[in-house]
């Protein structure tokens, strides 16, 4: 179609449509499949995005954000904004007043739900998949992937001190039944305040100068989740913190579409979004032991139940609202539609 209209897209650490380009430089493991699908559901409605250096000179209809970031409140009239990152990590995320300002906001959290100028919408995820290997063919246990990273303050609802707690207990209880995978656990563990710091500066000092290892059971970082997942039989998915409503990652996304049961301890209403008999919940056990008890209880009928139900909802409309293709269009038909209203 020909181009009608032009827009700005706005992300931190990009230029050039480098979120366009087939390898994400900025972020290990979010690929640019969503910005790409993004992009070209827009161009097939005639309008054409760009980051903001390469449209410099030329006539701009609107502006799109990603994430809440400092802006100048001139531009804003025809900005858009796109709000998926935790509230405790991007305070833009987080301020009624902020979202106010845009022409339209799309974000999961439904404290903004009340606003004129917000759609509800998914965190948005490449939802391809593949046959499922069988229980008796996974030979990992279980696993947790993520980046060794921690709040700067003490949260109640902080769920990265409990995947700490998960890699300690497997370490000194069942160091045979866990692998830990991702960015920066060769180093101590991330503490908040002054002592937590001081803690870790130390452990540093240890792992440089005597070998220590702050995670024995760490075996390095991976380009690609699917590789571990689609091999091991249960993965740890925390999000960053608990109760927070519709807050749903590609967490426990990446383990179902690797066939990989996921333990899922995070968004309180989990449960309206995907069916619970897919993923196993951490919030009905009262320890460590007695969940592990309850792994090590599932047999191979009991896992191709688990597998068939997570087949049914992916092949669901239900699980189609977590698409980047669905995400892309419900952004695309808005912004479409404002321009041709104005």
């Amino acid at each position: 179609m020909k181009k009608l209209f032009l827009g700005s897209i706005f992300q931190d650490g990009h230029s050039n449509n480098s979120m366009f380009s087939s390898d994400d430089s900025v972020h290990r493991f979010n690929p640019t499949y969503t910005p790409i699908i993004l992009r070209q559901t827009l161009l097939a409605l005639g309008i054409e995005i760009n980051t903001s250096d390469l449209n410099v000179g030329h006539n701009v209809n609107f502006d799109l954000h990603i994430e809440g970031r400092p802006i100048d409140p001139i531009r804003v009239k025809d900005s858009y904004l796109i709000a998926l990152e935790n509230p405790y990590i991007n305070r833009f995320n987080d301020d009624e007043n902020y979202f106010r300002q845009f022409k339209h906001a799309f974000t999961w959290n439904p404290k903004f739900f009340h606003l004129d100028n917000v759609t509800p919408i998914h965190i948005p995820n490449q939802m391809n998949w593949a046959p499922f290997l069988p229980f008796d063919q996974r030979n990992t246990f279980s696993c947790l992937i993520n980046a060794n990273k921690s709040f700067p303050v003490t949260l109640n609802s902080d769920l990265y001190q409990e995947r700490i707690r998960v890699i300690r207990w497997y370490e000194k209880n069942a160091p045979d039944y866990f692998h830990l995978y991702g960015m920066g656990w060769q180093k101590p563990p991330r503490k908040p305040g002054v002592f937590g710091k001081l803690s870790r500066r130390i452990n540093r000092i240890r792992t440089q100068l005597y070998g220590f290892k702050p995670f024995p059971s760490y075996r390095g970082e991976i380009r690609n989740k699917r590789d571990v997942l689609a091999t091991c039989k249960f993965s740890f998915c925390y999000e960053n913190v608990r109760d927070l409503p519709n807050y749903v990652t590609e967490k426990i996304i990446d383990s179902l579409l690797a066939g990989c049961v996921p333990i899922y301890w995070g968004a309180n209403n989990v449960t309206e979004l995907i069916p619970k008999n897919c993923f196993i919940d951490r919030r009905g056990f009262d320890s460590m032991e007695s969940m592990h008890a309850y792994l090590l209880s599932i047999d191979n009928q009991r896992y191709s139940e688990f597998q068939e139900a997570i087949i049914s909802f992916l092949k669901s409309q239900e699980a189609y609202a977590f698409s980047s293709e669905n995400f892309a269009l419900i952004i695309s038909e808005k912004i479409m539609s404002d321009l041709l209203n104005k």
